[in-house]
């Protein structure tokens, strides 16, 4: 069964950025054991972020690319890319799926910068089936970003969880060599699921992968067990009819959630608008 973890917050959603950021500043520090020490005389004269594009230069960011589209004000595009989640069923109408629901909310979050959110959902699939449209769906256009969302329909179709884990892992490598971020999503928390043998092995495999590949990912188990905890959202408002999909409601708070995550593993970037208030 799935269970969110002890004494954590429902405001969680990626695994923690320390041990993704130590190996990032280890290879800085190794960097700088190479400078010569006349350059190294003036490294506290150095400033901790460059103000002009609002990057902070102290951590590396986990989306670069996203990054680099916020600290130049230039347009983001991201692809949502998974199953019925994704595609939105359960919801009242598309405007109200989270691919939707977030490109609103980080077009608010990021005052002016054109983003758009490009929803590649398709119910009922699994790895293969994903996998086999990922060119075409994903690569092609072009996106800074891919949110993937993955690993729910798998047990309920008897794909093996190494089946499942090789292909992942393979695909994501080929998302990175085209020069887009990725962001995985993991399955939700539901009955059918708790009830299906084998199910969380599934959303361990998601993220034990994300910790092997240095890829951020949503928790969306633990989140909805959250907003249950919190009172953000009772049993009944947090599930369409179905009792496996996700209705209006948890579909806004999971968009929210996902623009928090992005923001945060893109780094400290601000843009123009967002430094003048």
């Amino acid at each position: 069964m799935f269970k969110s973890a002890k004494n954590q917050s429902s405001n969680t959603q990626v695994a923690p950025r320390s041990a993704r950021g130590m190996l990032r500043r280890l290879g800085l520090l190794c960097g700088l054991l190479v400078i010569p020490t006349a350059v190294l005389a003036y490294a506290d004269l150095l400033p901790e972020s460059l103000d002009l594009l609002g990057i902070d230069l102290r951590e590396s960011p986990d989306l670069p690319h996203v990054a680099r589209q916020i600290a130049i004000g230039a347009p983001l595009k991201i692809v949502a890319f998974g199953s019925s989640s994704t595609e939105g069923i359960g919801a009242s109408s598309p405007a109200n799926a989270y691919p939707a629901r977030l490109q609103t909310d980080l077009r608010k979050k990021l005052h002016g910068i054109d983003v758009a959110v490009i929803n590649r959902g398709i119910g009922g699939e699994h790895v293969d089936d994903m996998l086999a449209r990922l060119d075409r769906d994903v690569i092609k256009a072009e996106p800074q970003l891919v949110i993937w969302q993955t690993g729910s329909n798998d047990p309920l179709r008897g794909v093996s969880v190494a089946h499942f884990r090789a292909v992942t892992v393979a695909a994501i490598r080929r998302i990175r060599e085209a020069g887009i971020d990725v962001v995985l999503m993991e399955p939700q928390w539901c009955p059918k699921l708790e009830s299906t043998p084998g199910a969380s092995r599934f959303l361990e495999a998601v993220r034990s992968i994300g910790d092997e590949l240095d890829v951020p990912v949503i928790r969306r188990a633990d989140l909805m067990h959250g907003w249950v905890q919190d009172g953000k959202l009772t049993t009944k408002q947090l599930f369409a009819s179905d009792g496996l999909h996700m209705a209006d409601g948890g579909y806004a708070l999971l968009a929210e959630a996902a623009a928090q995550s992005i923001l945060s593993d893109a780094g400290s970037v601000q843009t123009p608008e967002a430094v003048a208030e």
